[in-house]
């Protein structure tokens, strides 16, 4: 039997970024699968304060070049690899000069969310599909976790769904409570549309807040996974309307076998 394949694709990973608990949940969970026998990639953006030189990031050129559509404008995307500490496992990192070359993450030196950040989300997203397809490497589960990569769902079960890669691919979604108050502008919707995506495909999004980037998130899901023990009753109640996908709180950090079981028998389904 092949190895299955699993895609992580996460706004950070410990050692080379953390500021939340997205890291820590994905900082064992991709070693110990590929301990117990699957085939791991690992997507995030490359923020400006992932030190390249300490982590020994380096351009992979035959995957750059392409250029990323938000909205009405067209992005270069830049693909950099490293490997994880310790583990034979490739982490690629999405990078793009406009979006991900300040020295922080979400917020700037004010703690002021980015006026762009939804931008910067759609064109992680997009991004992380190209290189993936530049890979070659047909993942079995993609696993997402949190906010940022919401419209990755939407992406491969509309534009992608008949993709040779994609056509077979599994999703999960992780929800965590990283809040944020911030009220983007109105074009969110706009910005995130693709050929064959309709308005009503993006309705969850409507509201240009974190709620409507998990709902989406959520719709086009697989399977969801809450990701901490306690959520806040704002992501509880998007939960309930989606009982029949979603899985309850799995330890991230010790509860590998429950883990594996859980993508094999997802992967077969």
């Amino acid at each position: 039997m092949s190895k299955l394949h699993l895609l992580y694709v996460s706004s950070e990973i410990d050692p080379f970024l953390s500021t939340t608990k997205v890291s820590e949940y994905l900082k064992k969970l991709p070693i110990k699968m590929q301990d117990m026998g699957m085939e791991i990639r690992i997507l995030v953006p490359r923020f400006g304060n992932i030190n390249e030189r300490k982590n020994r990031l380096h351009e992979v050129v035959r995957l750059s070049g392409t250029s990323i559509s938000v909205g009405d404008d067209e992005k270069p995307l830049i693909i950099k690899v490293a490997s994880m500490p310790s583990a034979k496992i490739q982490v690629y990192f999405i990078d793009n000069e406009d979006f991900f070359q300040r020295k922080s993450v979400f917020h700037d030196k004010e703690e002021k969310f980015f006026d762009d950040n939804d931008e910067r989300a759609i064109f992680f997203c997009k991004g992380a599909i190209e290189t993936v397809r530049k890979l070659g490497w047909a993942p079995d589960v993609v696993h997402c976790s949190d906010w940022f990569t919401a419209f990755l769902p939407l992406y491969l079960k509309t534009i992608y769904k008949n993709d040779v890669l994609f056509k077979d691919s599994k999703i999960v979604y992780s929800v965590f409570n990283n809040d944020f108050n911030y009220q983007f502008k109105e074009d969110v919707a706009e910005k995130a549309k693709m050929p064959e995506i309709t308005d009503e495909m993006l309705k969850s999004i409507k509201s240009n807040d974190f709620v409507g980037f998990i709902k989406l998130g959520m719709q086009y899901s697989d399977k969801i996974l809450k990701a901490e023990e306690n959520l806040s009753e704002n992501i509880n109640e998007l939960f309930n309307e989606f009982p029949e996908k979603t899985i309850e709180y799995i330890e991230s950090t010790s509860a590998f076998q429950q883990f594996f079981d859980f993508y094999s028998e997802l992967a077969a389904s």
